[in-house]
């Protein structure tokens, strides 16, 4: 089978190698000059390794994922840590006891008394179907409005009334003193960087870069995989699906010493323009004699980096998804794909279930 494969991220990117180590014939387009899609990093003139488009912390439950990409890379482990400045205060995030003592001055000893505390704030909704529900649910006005309500409303340009509640129940309230952002069993970064561990998924296959799709590309082709947006593949006929995009300014500073207590720390207020600025030498562990950091002021235009999970927004989808459905040539997936706000690890395991799809 001769497969052309839209996309040289980690949806295209693993779907290739597998249809290749296959026996299949498989050719991989990206409009970028670059592989790697969003998780692309680089070396930057002073020598630091930088993500170009944000942070991009790899953790999973899945052993299976793990184990796939430790294929193709060492590891380096690192456990992420965020912390967010509210009120001239400088908290732990997500949200966990010591953030509780912060915000409140209430020194709670165990998780009981977290628990039973959070219970005592909580704003119990009849029906929880949008972002300010979810957390209101979970841990009432004072810390909506501190961490999730002004951090929404930047990021998503809605109202968190118009946002899917699953968006914010991404994000884990503990009641123990727990700092990580994730909990997950694997927390690690590639040991030499996520373009490193793509020139190795992509060895040996045919890749052409800074080539832009279009259908007249199908022809000779058997199957199409396309990890673009849907509504693009069919010229928006139905209309464009909403996304939200990030603008980046990286700044370079002459010291050794980190300038942040930890990688990323978030900016929630609405004062402010931006959501995070991430200093990548947490995440790489690399000693230099400058620093690079990353602020990022989230968007309405530019690349298509986060899909807008509103009701009108999946009943789009579904109706391109129906569209689809009379193309048994190609296949979507990805974030842009499936209009699914996917971290890496699913977007790797969603890629492993669609090649065994195709060759199946």
């Amino acid at each position: 089978m001769k497969v052309l494969v839209v996309g040289a991220g980690f949806s295209g990117a693993v779907i290739a190698r597998e249809l290749f180590d296959g026996g299949h014939s498989v050719t991989v387009i990206d409009k970028r000059h670059h592989i790697g899609g969003n998780a692309y990093d680089t070396i930057d003139r002073n020598g630091v390794l930088r993500h170009e488009y944000g942070p991009h912390i790899f953790h999973t439950n899945s052993e299976r994922v793990f184990r796939w990409l430790s294929r193709f890379t060492k590891w380096r482990p690192y456990e992420h840590r965020v912390r967010a400045i509210v009120e001239d205060m400088d908290v732990p995030f997500p949200i966990n006891r010591n953030t509780l003592f912060a915000v409140f001055g209430r020194d709670l000893k165990d998780e009981q008394e977290a628990t039973a505390f959070l219970d005592s704030i909580r704003e119990p909704q009849a029906k929880v179907t949008n972002v300010e529900e979810h957390v209101l649910d979970s841990v009432g006005r004072r810390l909506y409005e501190l961490f999730f309500k002004g951090y929404t409303t930047k990021q998503w340009g809605r109202d968190p009334r118009e946002i899917k509640a699953r968006v914010a129940a991404r994000i884990p309230v503990r009641t123990n003193t727990d700092d990580r952002y994730f909990s997950d069993e694997y927390q690690c970064m590639p040991a030499s960087g996520y373009t490193e561990m793509f020139n190795r998924i992509l060895d040996g296959i045919d890749v052409r870069l800074s080539v832009t799709f279009d259908h007249s590309m199908e022809d000779g082709y058997d199957h199409v995989v396309y990890t673009g947006p849907i509504d693009e593949y069919y010229d928006f006929v139905l209309g464009r699906l909403p996304y939200r995009s990030l603008k980046f300014v990286h700044l370079s500073f002459p010291v050794a010493e980190l300038l942040q207590p930890v990688g990323t720390m978030n900016y929630p207020g609405e004062e402010v323009p931006f959501t995070r600025v991430t200093e990548f030498r947490h995440l790489t562990g690399q000693d230099a004699t400058t620093t690079s950091l990353c602020i990022e002021f989230p968007s309405a235009e530019g690349e298509r980096y986060y899909p807008v999970a509103t009701d009108e927004s999946e009943a789009l989808y579904r109706q391109y998804r129906e569209l689809a459905k009379k193309d048994a040539h190609v296949t979507f997936c990805g974030r842009l794909g499936s209009f699914k706000y996917y971290n890496m690890d699913q977007v790797v395991a969603e890629a492993l279930a669609t090649a065994k799809e195709i060759m199946a």
